[in-house]
């Protein structure tokens, strides 16, 4: 509950299809691309707020125009900081240069970040270091413009050491072993190869050097590069590039796990992370915003021609559910309506556990992300009151006094608002070793509202460490003196790493895992954990496709209900006074909930590619063998 739990990023592509004339025209001005990209991007700071970064690219420069910009940074607020430098840099450039005002002939001449192909990008720094050169959009540089590449992703490539091999083979020397670089040269290579080959044909056809430039951003296929550079990525991916003479593509993974979204029309073509970022930037409906197809990409030529097509076969759809509970904005329309029936379906769960006592049952909600699953369980308690007062007044045949009608009619769901976050606090908190002091302060509590014959429920997206819970949460909801605290995740247990996109790369530090641990000890059976360590590593040589995940069965002797009572009791101090319960969702009422977005392994350890077997065993070994390196 409210652990730091991060998602790799997000991105978003803007290609004005009008020269940028039309714009100043319509809107008043010829930076209008950059300031709807700080709008996405500010739209989209909930997944990731460790570093941002901005490239666009000019079309039609003349040789020795510069043509390409990029600004990055990892400053407090980075957004703000890049765009507050683009702003510094345009505004000295007019002051100084007062011919520039309403030329935008001039401005797209001499003025940097004024383009009409922009890609921006927020990253969560999740493997602990946080330099600016991690930052997208990374750049591959080449005095051939359409050799020049621009990349920036959602992703995360289960498979990097193959990748980097694979470049070893072709002849490339990558300065260093991250998927992201790993990526970009794989693109650039097909990228080198596909220009070289156009040449050649041009120059075999009798055109001169000259004429054989524009030629190439013709004939240039950026669907045949996507589909030789992609063919042996194994992860969840969507990944945007930018070709120096003005192509732009954004690439989805086939299982469709990182999101992505479009919209076109005359003016501009626009992909992003998020869908109601579209729709808010761009004010269009929900319905004028695409997703784009697992395995597909949206390619935009120079000439403006856009097209989808088919990069690689997409398999069995597994977006990512983690979206739809947690990262993605709660202001996507279906999004809201999935997150309120997640906490609907759970009301089963909560009434038994409070034993149908509502009256004596207060209800509320932590962090402020979990505010719409809370609606839905409060829907589900009005429904479930309403039955009551239904039954009590027919059970009353006509002779209640009007008294106890008013009485029976006058009951509702007790709802406060419990704990206050302190957001000034939670930036401090940016290592484990300082974590465990500051963090019970991150909150503070609404004293006069509970009694000692009160049940305190508090629902949350998630559990993962259990960190939180047990060194803040509980510890003040016990100092409230509720009779019993009971904790609500709208998502089932955690049992599995993640190794496309989300910051969760050791099975020890998640409490289901540590629980399902306890009770192996407990019941005499903790030789399946070495069985389960000699099943791993038998494996490491095989091949990915061959891989089983062999660490569901550290879960397999238990039910789900077991596994829940003891994360409680490992979440609870010895001083603790309430009584605890620990809920969580089904899996099958999450599909329930969000049907389209099957994504499940971190609940269920059913990996969507064959690298994600082999990074969960590779996890494990490292549990077992004490390693506290990351399995990916």
């Amino acid at each position: 509950m409210s652990d730091a739990l991060k998602h790799e990023c997000g991105i978003a592509l803007i290609r004005l299809l009008k020269p940028l004339e039309y714009y100043k025209e319509k809107y008043g001005s010829a930076f209008y691309g950059v300031n709807k990209m700080y709008l996405m991007m500010e739209k989209q700071h909930n997944r990731g707020q460790d570093g941002a970064g901005f490239a666009s690219i000019k079309l039609d420069t003349k040789p020795g125009e510069r043509y390409i910009s990029r600004v990055r940074s990892i400053a407090q607020q980075p957004i703000q900081d890049i765009f507050a430098q683009i702003n510094e840099r345009i505004n000295d450039d007019l002051n100084n240069n007062p011919q520039y005002q309403d030329n935008v002939d001039l401005q797209k001449k001499h003025i940097p970040y004024i383009g009409e192909v922009l890609l921006g990008h927020v990253r969560y720094g999740t493997y602990g270091k946080n330099s600016v050169e991690s930052v997208h959009p990374f750049l591959r540089q080449n005095n051939w413009m359409h050799r020049n590449l621009i990349v920036a992703g959602n992703f995360n490539m289960t498979n990097v050491n193959e990748l980097f091999d694979n470049l070893i083979e072709i002849g490339q020397h990558p300065k260093e072993k991250a998927d992201t670089v790993t990526v970009m040269e794989k693109i650039g290579h097909f990228l080198d190869d596909a220009v070289a080959k156009i040449y050649k044909d041009l120059k075999k056809e009798g055109y001169n050097k000259n004429e054989c430039s524009p030629l190439i951003a013709e004939r240039l296929k950026v669907g045949k590069i996507l589909r030789r550079a992609a063919k042996n990525w194994d992860g969840g991916y969507a990944m945007a590039g930018l070709l120096g003479h003005g192509d732009s593509f954004v690439l989805r993974d086939p299982s469709g796990i990182r999101p992505a979204y479009y919209y076109k029309d005359d003016e501009v073509v626009v992909v992003a992370s998020e869908r109601p970022v579209i729709q808010t930037v761009f004010n269009v409906p929900f319905e004028a915003v695409k997703e784009l197809e697992p395995g597909h990409a949206i390619i935009t030529k120079k000439s403006g021609v856009t097209q989808i097509k088919k990069i690689l076969e997409p398999l069995e759809r597994k977006a990512c559910s983690f979206e739809r509970i947690y990262f993605s904005r709660g202001s996507d329309a279906e999004i809201y309506q999935e997150r309120k029936k997640l906490g609907r379906l759970l009301m089963p769960k909560v009434l038994k556990a409070i034993d149908n006592d509502t009256k004596n049952s207060v209800f509320t909600y932590i962090p402020n992300t979990a505010e719409t699953s809370f609606f839905g369980m409060i829907e589900a308690v009005e429904d479930h009151l309403n039955e009551q007062k239904i039954k009590s007044i027919l059970d009353g045949n006509g002779k209640l006094s009007a008294e106890t009608v008013t009485d029976i009619l006058s009951e509702r769901p007790r709802i406060e608002k419990i704990a206050i976050k302190d957001v000034k606090l939670r930036t401090f908190i940016t290592e484990d070793s300082s974590r465990d002091d500051l963090v019970a302060h991150v909150y503070d509590i609404t004293y006069g509202v509970i009694k000692p014959t009160d049940n305190l429920v508090i629902i949350d997206d998630s559990i993962v460490r259990g960190t939180t819970l047990k060194k803040s949460i509980i510890k003040m909801m016990d100092r409230l003196n509720p009779k019993k605290i009971v904790v609500v995740s709208s998502a089932p247990q955690i049992r599995f790493i993640d190794c496309y996109g989300i910051d969760m790369a050791n099975l020890e530090t998640l409490i289901a895992f540590k629980a399902a641990l306890a009770l192996l000890k407990e019941t005499n059976q903790y030789h399946i954990v070495k069985d389960v360590y000699d099943k791993c590593i038998e494996q490491v040589n095989r091949k990915d496709k061959e891989i089983v995940n062999y660490v569901k069965e550290i879960y397999d002797n238990f039910t789900d209900e077991e596994i829940s009572d003891k994360i409680a009791e490992l979440l609870i101090e010895e001083d603790t006074k309430a009584e605890v319960k620990v809920i969580f969702q089904s899996v099958k009422n999450l599909h329930e909930a969000c049907p389209d977005n099957l994504g499940d392994w971190y609940f269920t350890g059913d990996y969507p590619t064959p690298g994600g077997n082999r990074v969960v065993n590779r996890a494990f070994i490292n549990f077992f063998e004490g390693n506290k390196r990351r399995a990916y």
